[in-house]
């Protein structure tokens, strides 16, 4: 059995449901690459050209086709090893936090499985709910009071977990009160602070999904959290963890949307809402995945349903004064980038990006470009990133795209989901 190293063998561990392995890494799918494909129909292309305008083909035959890193390098194998960290049965997680004390964490969202906790602990290769069975048994009488529907949680640099839960279990209307932030002792399992987040942030359509925390920013600090919206506007919001006031910013915006005609695909097939007995929908999810600078001054993020990567000053972004426009102004287009659930950033600068349909994990330089970290075919779906102060990269694999409502009804998952690692010799941003 393998344990992240300050877990404690005489803790007491309930049923297994998980199982902790050290597997190799598994060979990677040997399949034509989309580089290979492309470069054969814009071979096929030029042929097709060829005859009475045979002087402009040969002219356009010199042009060198530029592809995106993800495309261009086929790697025959993944640079860094993956490694299987943990693999669990039953419901299907979402979020992992790999905390500076070196335990790690797992949520699971209220999405439909029966998970029976939303956030809980890795002990001894099991998950058990923490910081206790009380804190996961949610009351409507006091919305506040327990966890309702946690989709991610992140540590801070003053040994506090905090839980975002969205208080929207099966992605229905937030519930005020069960939308919080609760930030919990690491040491003790002792909710320290909990704010509840407003309807002057939180909308009808809002599904508040990960956050990221700057505790050098403001008073006692800030959180930034994304919508990730299913059928409204993405957005931003922004807490002072002092006051407790939130505000909204770039909702609708560009940048926090959809892609407009986005579609990625898995099995050849195009990912859509497949309804049994009904027409097939387009799949939108806005502002996902997030991740802030070494230095607290960049915020990065990025809509699911899409293939680009923004960010923005975050003194702008905590700032009420700076109008909208001025923020929207502010907003940087950094270019594409594969369809991401979740984001990663480390020490060193560097920021981590899933690769939802290649099964991979790709990393942007501070001063060069994306290139190919690691690549599984056991990474199906990797969901969110943690980086450990162990060096690791931690990931949750978890097949969402083969989920009932993808596939008319039918649910393809196939158990146990995985917790995977890959090592990446940096430790994590806390910012204090």
């Amino acid at each position: 059995m393998r344990t992240l190293p300050s877990l404690s063998p005489d803790r007491a561990a309930p049923p297994p449901t998980a199982l902790i392995r050290a597997n190799a890494p598994a060979p990677i799918d040997s399949k034509p690459s989309p580089a290979a494909s492309m470069q054969a129909k814009a071979s096929s292309m030029s042929s097709a050209a060829r005859g009475p305008r045979r002087a402009a083909t040969l002219a356009l035959a010199t042009v060198t086709l530029v592809l995106p890193p993800w495309i261009a390098e086929a790697e025959p194998a993944s640079p860094v090893p993956v490694e299987v960290f943990a693999e669990i049965e039953g419901a299907m997680p979402t979020g992992v936090a790999a905390t500076p004390d070196g335990r790690l964490f797992l949520t699971w969202p209220q999405w439909g499985d029966g998970a029976p906790f939303t956030l809980g602990e890795l002990v001894d290769g099991h998950p058990r709910p923490w910081p206790s069975a009380e804190a996961n048994a949610w009351d409507p009488a006091a919305p506040s009071a327990a966890l309702l529907s946690v989709q991610s949680a992140v540590p801070d640099a003053a040994g506090r977990l905090w839980a975002l839960d969205t208080g929207a279990p099966g992605f229905q209307a937030p519930i005020l009160g069960a939308a919080k932030l609760v930030a919990y002792d690491l040491a003790s399992g002792e909710a320290v602070r909990t704010i509840p987040f407003g309807p002057q942030v939180l909308l009808p359509t809002s599904y508040v999904n990960d956050l990221r925390i700057d505790l050098g920013a403001g008073a006692a600090g800030t959180i930034y959290v994304t919508d990730s919206s299913l059928s409204g506007p993405g957005g931003i919001i922004v807490v002072d963890i002092a006051s407790g006031t939130a505000i909204r910013r770039l909702s609708g915006h560009a940048s926090t949307s959809p892609e407009p005609d986005f579609s990625m695909s898995f099995d050849g097939e195009p990912l859509r809402v497949r309804p049994a007995g009904a027409p097939p929908q387009p799949w939108r999810v806005a502002s996902d995945g997030i991740a802030l600078s070494a230095d607290g001054a960049t915020l990065y993020w990025c809509a699911l349903t899409s293939r680009r990567l923004y960010s923005a000053p975050t003194a702008l972004l905590r700032d009420p004064a700076v109008t909208e426009a001025e923020l929207a102004a502010a907003v940087r287009d950094l270019g594409p980038k594969p369809p991401s659930d979740g984001l990663a950033e480390d020490d060193r600068g560097r920021i981590y990006a899933g690769d939802l349909e290649g099964n991979a994990i790709h990393v942007l330089d501070p001063h060069g470009g994306w290139r190919l970290l690691a690549r599984d075919p056991r990474m199906r779906w990797p969901d969110t990133l943690s980086v450990g102060a162990d060096g690791w990269l931690y990931v949750t694999a978890n097949q969402l795209d083969r989920q009932a409502g993808f596939h008319e009804g039918r649910d393809l998952r196939q158990p146990p989901y995985r917790v995977l690692r890959m090592k990446i010799g940096a430790g994590p941003v806390l910012r204090d």
